[in-house]
């Protein structure tokens, strides 16, 4: 299934699922027995996914609580998760990047996945514009995947973490590249270099969708990003040198993870201009258009606004 979060004609915003062309409030549909937010959907995960399977599909005559696609603006699927963890898990994204930046691969890089936190307040959603920072003049996109967790844990082994896994959507890791190289030579980071904004959609397909695509330590999901029309990254999920289930267990080490926190994989290979080089795409500027498209998980649109254009 695929979950939205959409904001009505009324301005109302109510979350669901993709039900061909249009898309079912789940709390309309239920006469309130589901919550209105997907976070606090997750919160019961397991009970609640089972009464939407009683519910889906929502047949053409039932309208009640069923909208066309056409009616809604669909939102970040999950506007404001609990926390957002980046990994670094593709190997030729790191490679190519620090080759290019005249430095050799980090050998500690084999032992551990790693992460950083960003900013879980600065999400947003498919069509909606990107405000590049006013002092930024190397900004670039990021083609990632993001795991949503829909089941609270702890210290949870590498082998075990499917169990703890909603879903996954599209994810751009925003980046002002010359913020990011300035503060992390402190030795510390990134910090400003990403925390003005993430995108995720177009929705979230939960894994039971993908099962059949397993492959290596992901799926055989195909990667792109296109810029103004132009195909600049091309790389697929089953590329990952650190699945998922590693991912979620360094994650949890010592640590209690929520329902509602997202998981980014990284960049994937190709999958960004600071990786792709100068020669291949310039910086974003205002005006352009990004486009990341996943098989099976849609395609996340976003227009670069100048910092000024937008408050």
């Amino acid at each position: 299934m695929k979950f939205v979060t959409f904001e009505k004609a009324d301005k109302t915003i109510r979350s669901g699922w993709l039900d061909g062309d249009f898309v079912v409030d789940m709390y309309e549909v239920s006469d309130g027995k589901l919550p209105k937010s997907l976070l606090e959907f997750l919160d019961n995960s397991e009970e609640n996914m089972k009464m939407v399977m009683n519910l889906a599909p929502v047949t053409s005559e039932q309208q009640k609580g069923r909208y066309p696609l056409s009616e809604i603006r669909l939102k970040a699927p999950l506007p404001m998760p609990r926390s957002f963890r980046d990994f670094y898990a593709f190997e030729q994204h790191v490679k190519t990047a620090r080759e290019n930046r005249g430095l050799e691969m980090i050998p500690e890089w084999y032992d551990i996945p790693v992460f950083y936190f960003s900013n879980h307040l600065a999400f947003k959603g498919p069509d909606d514009a990107i405000m590049m920072p006013n002092e930024c003049e190397w900004l670039d996109y990021e083609l990632e995947i993001g795991c949503i967790i829909g089941k609270k844990g702890k210290n949870i082994r590498a082998e075990d973490a499917d169990k703890y896994v909603f879903g996954y959507c599209i994810l751009n890791d925003w980046s002002a590249r010359d913020l990011q190289r300035k503060e992390m030579k402190v030795g510390l980071g990134p910090a400003k270099g990403k925390d003005f904004s993430t995108s995720i959609g177009p929705w979230i397909v939960t894994k039971e969708e993908l099962e059949s695509l397993r492959a290596d330590k992901g799926y055989d999901l195909q990667m792109r990003a296109r810029v103004n029309g132009t195909l600049l990254s091309n790389g697929n999920m089953k590329e990952l040198h650190y699945s998922f289930g590693e991912m979620i267990a360094r994650a949890s080490a010592g640590v209690i993870l929520y329902p509602g926190e997202i998981i980014g994989s990284g960049t994937v290979g190709t999958g960004c201009i600071l990786e792709l080089g100068q020669k291949v795409h310039r910086w974003l500027l205002p005006g352009d258009l990004v486009e990341l498209e996943v098989e099976h998980l849609g395609i996340l649109c976003n227009k670069i606004t100048d910092g000024n254009e937008v408050k």
